[in-house]
């Protein structure tokens, strides 16, 4: 795997620099508070044109850095559950995401608000990859990822351990804003074609909606992701 992006390896120099293997700078790359970290980690660096840069990574906002890693650390899903209880951390499930973008935004969001677990499916989905990690800008280093073969399963798993199972819906659901959450919590979103799976909604105790009011047009999964985390953040403090 290559991180990419200024934000992206520093912040994996801060929380694990023992999974970067070798650090690659643009010949004129002149931030000096990365620097001081690529120093300071002694993981062997190398400066590089920016034409050869691109041969290592071809990607948009490379910002003259790049460093091979780790492949991504997925957390066993059983060992998700008992920190989500142990941690009082809410699991944000996420039924067939096939955009890297929106799954690398979701697992920034999550990151942003703390307290939160990310599931995805090993199947019809996106893993967690370059682009994934690009978008998250360091989020992965602070939340837990766990793949897990089938979604609605591991529902099941997480209801037999006493979690509740919230799914959001476009219309028919109670109002996120007035609705009084149950913990701890497994938050089920659906794709942006498809919704939630019939398979999976079956699994639902409780469906939230996004009062709109608005023009008839929807949220995109990760911006919608953001406003039902900031609810339940806001919730747990209460």
């Amino acid at each position: 795997m290559y991180l990419y992006g200024k934000n992206s390896v520093l912040e994996r120099l801060k929380s694990n620099p023992k999974s970067v293997k070798k650090i690659f700078l643009q010949e004129n790359f002149k931030d000096e508070r990365l620097l001081s970290a690529v120093r300071a980690s002694k993981i062997a660096c190398e400066w590089v044109t920016e034409k050869a840069l691109l041969r290592i990574k071809r990607a948009d906002r490379m910002q003259g850095i790049a460093a091979l890693a780790e492949d991504f650390q997925y957390m066993p899903y059983p060992e998700l559950l008992e920190k989500g209880l142990r941690d009082k951390l809410s699991l944000i499930f996420v039924d067939s995401l096939n955009d890297p973008h929106n799954l690398g935004s979701i697992i920034r969001i999550a990151a942003c608000f703390s307290g939160f677990g990310v599931v995805i499916p090993k199947h019809r989905s996106c893993e967690v990859n370059d682009t994934v990690v690009h978008v998250s800008s360091g989020g992965e280093n602070f939340v837990p990822v766990s793949m897990v073969t089938n979604i609605s399963d591991a529902l099941i798993k997480a209801k037999n351990k006493n979690y509740w199972i919230v799914g959001t819906v476009v219309e028919g659901g109670e109002d996120i804003n007035k609705v009084s959450l149950p913990f701890p919590l497994c938050l089920v979103l659906g794709s942006e074609g498809e919704g939630i799976r019939h398979g999976v909604e079956k699994r639902l105790e409780l469906k939230v909606s996004l009062p709109m009011r608005g023009a008839a047009l929807s949220f995109n999964v990760a911006m919608a992701a953001a406003i039902f985390c900031h609810e339940i953040a806001k919730q747990k403090l209460t």
